[in-house]
């Protein structure tokens, strides 16, 4: 039986590759032809992101929970050249 080798790799990597700059040219012209209606969303966006930046920024620390073991050890995690003891 004899086996047969193909260029399968270098093709889905062409394939890759101009399917992205399919998207980037669909894009531009998406937001070239459509400026005044997502300029017009902007400000909405705007205030939809302040609430997504509060959670996302502050998972890394406990936010009153309750327990002051994990406060101090946070606190002193996040200044480690500067103790209060």
């Amino acid at each position: 039986m004899a086996i047969i080798k193909t260029d399968a790799p270098h093709r889905s990597r062409y394939t890759l590759v101009a399917f992205c700059i399919f998207l980037a040219v669909a894009a531009f012209y998406l937001v070239t032809e459509h400026r005044a209606h997502l300029l017009g969303w902007l400000p909405y966006l705007i205030f939809l992101l302040c609430p997504l930046m509060h959670l996302f920024m502050h998972r890394s620390h406990p936010h009153g929970r309750g327990d002051d073991s994990n406060a101090a050890s946070a606190t002193e995690r996040q200044t480690p050249g500067h103790n209060h003891h």
